[in-house]
């Protein structure tokens, strides 16, 4: 009998320690962070890589041919308008010059003469001691050497032009580039390329190309909708990832679709006061495409993405977990919008904890959202 007892007293035991560990089991639920669903305006932004250029690039060419018998600069800095750059051998254009000096006196002194004989036939004329034939044809003489001396005037104003193409100077301020000829090399030739590069490069411009749809879209947000109206202030992000310090804005948009490509070439202006930026960088441009009323925001660590499909786990009121499929749209810093799926009030379980399964039981921990981050 007293065995019977002490059999008794230990299946009791045991039974009650396995139902206190079994209530400690379901009481102890696992801590899961939480965030609430976000609702903002939030203006969403689109990017575009681009080629950087200067304000002005101007390419230096050689009027006249000739060889190069001076380079008055040094490569990579900054020049001045109107500074010499470069010489071409002004020998031949000056024997063209002083050829055309003697042309034009030849011209004058013609004229001179005929002008003499006709102021000698005319009174003559007047009294038939010479013929009206011989009037005539002093006068046509005269009007002749006056022509020719207008076409000598010409021929040396055209000299000494080419005369002055020999001293090459700088179009404008800004930075030289490295020359693509020597001192003694042939230039101004048919197929000749250009001598250098001067670039203002205060300001500079990004040239990038959208799409055809793209640039519908954009026209009909011009004005907007609502009167709202489009902010064409726009970023510069350079190779490096770092954003150039000067806002630029929308400067222009090419008059045509490229038929090839189906792209519309626009071009942004950013100051450059500090010429950080050289032409020929290739940095991206970031503009406000739209402004986004109330959108829904969760954070990237509540959102999973399976073949295309994005689904977040929510936290009923009942502390249980379930999972709901969404429409993500773009990511707003650490955040994802989300399009539709979800409700304002909702509130996701962030990824992270082992224990997040559906229909489970969790303790949420509140995570405050940052709303200033973007």
């Amino acid at each position: 009998m007293k065995l019977k007892n002490l059999c008794f007293l230990v299946v009791c035991g045991l039974l009650l320690f396995s139902c206190k560990h079994k209530a400690t089991v379901e009481i102890a639920a696992p801590e899961v962070p939480v965030a609430s669903v976000l609702v903002k305006d939030v203006p969403l932004t689109q990017e575009y890589v681009g080629q950087t250029l200067g304000e002005s690039d101007i390419q230096i060419r050689a009027r006249v041919q000739g060889f190069l018998t001076g380079f008055h600069f040094k490569e990579g800095t900054k020049v001045k308008k109107g500074q010499l750059l470069y010489t071409i051998d002004p020998l031949p254009y000056q024997a063209k010059v002083d050829q055309a000096k003697g042309q034009l006196a030849s011209a004058e002194a013609n004229m001179v003469q005929a002008k003499s004989d006709l102021d000698r036939i005319i009174p003559l004329a007047k009294i038939n001691a010479v013929s009206q034939r011989d009037l005539v044809a002093a006068q046509g003489k005269y009007d002749a050497s006056i022509g020719s001396k207008d076409a000598a005037m010409a021929m040396l104003r055209n000299a000494q032009i080419e005369l002055g193409y020999a001293w090459i100077s700088s179009p404008l301020d800004g930075i030289i580039g490295i020359s693509q000829y020597e001192v003694g090399d042939y230039v101004g030739g048919m197929d000749s390329k250009y001598l250098n590069t001067v670039s203002n490069t205060k300001s500079v411009r990004v040239r990038f190309s959208v799409s055809e749809n793209e640039y519908l879209d954009f026209r009909k947000r011009i004005g907007g909708a609502k009167g709202e109206k489009m902010d064409w202030s726009v970023d510069m992000i350079l190779s490096d990832g770092s954003i150039h310090p000067e806002k630029g804005i929308i400067n222009l948009a090419n008059r045509e679709i490229d038929p090839a490509t189906g792209t519309l070439t626009m071009e942004a202006l950013f100051p450059n006061p500090d010429e950080l930026v050289r032409p020929g960088q290739f940095a991206k441009v970031r503009f406000v495409v739209e402004m986004r009323r109330g959108a829904m925001l969760v954070p990237q660590r509540a959102v999973t993405e399976l073949q295309g499909m994005y689904q977040v786990f929510v936290v009923g009121p009942d502390n249980k977990i379930s999972v709901k499929i969404v429409k993500a749209g773009q990511r707003f810093g650490e955040y994802w919008i989300i399009n539709s799926g979800l409700e304002a009030t909702d509130k996701v379980a962030l990824l992270g904890n082992a224990a997040i399964r559906p229909n489970s039981v969790v303790r949420p921990v509140p995570v405050k959202a940052d709303s200033t981050k973007n």
